[in-house]
């Protein structure tokens, strides 16, 4: 099952090392195995929030977005993004873009830093948004219940996570307006950058959230649909053809997924100019890592450990929120990228020690009640 699973992963981290060792020796493949080690930690709670909307989704799908979702998130993400970045930026055609990563490594990290403001706001809000609708739901198992309980009722008022994150890119953008004012008013236009790419990114998740979600409620109502079929039919002696709209629903849920994994990345891509400038290395050494986040999500899914381990899943949720909250303070003030992936593993292992500690009890209060019951 481990070898299944992550036998792809494996095959990818020995085709990695080995061409970065080709490429620039063992310095560079020390940097790939750091980049990967890096994507891994970054991008943990991403695999369990993958996890929990891959469940939904048939082998077929989960198989797509092993394959042609790892071709997403390596070249489009790791390898196609920080050139597009600086391409945008500098007003540059890819091929120049391309160029300028190989033959001056110094000015495309300093172009990647100046984009830097306008990645962050729009994966800061698209990842808001994801922990706002989460936190604002009601829900039947609650982990920190003194902050779910009250924000589950306001969540109960419309469009509530929409009006908080409008709020926070407001303040946000007001603090870069601020600052560039105390300062000259140098980089003014910063503030409207911010602003844009904050609203781009609210878009894009009500416009995904809102599709997948619409198809999945589809969907849903379709399988009903079919089981009523189907009882009909074993009563009747006859056959009913299977409701195909799964593949419509499930692409919608495909497309968020990747989305969703970009605006993850983006702390990884801009944490791995920290390492490297070379872009060779970056794609080797994210995309390993991008593979193995890939292949834990399809493990969690396979083993039920979501369903196991109940927390699991309100830890990524509020890892997500953390790194919403960092990557729009990142556009005014700089964190180490250890402080970014060190919130999430510790709130994931929170999360999954409260989870155990539940499993515990539940099975002491299961073992009383057998005891009672037999006395």
């Amino acid at each position: 099952m481990l070898l299944k699973t992550f036998g792809w992963s494996f095959a990818i981290t020995v085709a990695g090392l080995v061409a970065a060792f080709f490429y620039g020796g063992w310095e560079a493949f020390g940097v790939v195995a750091i980049l990967s080690v890096l994507e891994i930690s970054l991008s943990f709670d991403n695999a369990v929030v993958n996890a929990g909307i891959l469940k939904k989704m048939s082998a077929f799908w989960q198989k797509i977005f092993l394959t042609i979702g790892v071709l997403i998130a390596v070249f489009g993400m790791r390898l196609v993004f920080p050139v597009v970045i600086v391409a945008v930026t500098a007003s540059l055609n890819p091929i120049d873009a391309i160029d300028l990563s190989f033959n001056d490594p110094d000015q495309y990290k300093q172009l990647v830093t100046d984009a830097h403001p306008a990645i962050a706001a729009f994966g800061g809000m698209f990842l808001l948004m994801i922990f706002l609708d989460f936190i604002f739901e009601e829900r039947d198992i609650q982990w920190l219940r003194w902050i779910e309980r009250p924000l589950a009722k306001l969540g109960k008022v419309d469009m509530l996570s929409v009006c908080v994150a409008l709020i926070v890119l407001l303040i946000a953008s007001l603090t870069v307006a601020t600052h560039a004012h105390q300062h000259g008013g140098g980089h003014a236009d910063k503030a409207a950058t911010v602003l844009l790419s904050g609203v781009a990114g609210l878009i894009t998740y009500l416009i995904v959230g809102g599709l997948s979600g619409y198809f999945e409620d589809k969907l849903e109502e379709e399988e009903e649909r079919e089981h009523e079929a189907e009882e009909e039919a074993k009563r009747s002696g006859k056959k009913v053809s299977a409701i195909a709209l799964t593949g419509k629903a499930a692409f919608f849920m495909f497309l968020y997924l990747e989305v969703l994994d970009a605006s993850f990345s983006f702390d990884g891509v801009i944490g791995a100019f920290a390492i490297t400038n070379e872009i060779v290395l970056m794609a080797l050494g994210l995309g390993v890592g991008a593979m193995y986040v890939r292949s834990l999500t399809v493990y969690l899914v396979r083993q039920g450990t979501l369903d196991d381990y109940v927390y699991l899943e309100h830890g990524a949720h509020y890892a997500i929120g953390a790194l919403a909250v960092l990557l729009l303070v990142t556009i005014q003030y700089e964190i180490n990228e250890i402080i970014t992936g060190l919130i999430g593993v510790v709130l994931i292992a929170w999360s999954f020690w409260s989870s155990v500690r539940r499993n515990k009890a539940l099975e002491a209060e299961e073992g009383s009640t057998e005891v009672t019951a037999g006395v």
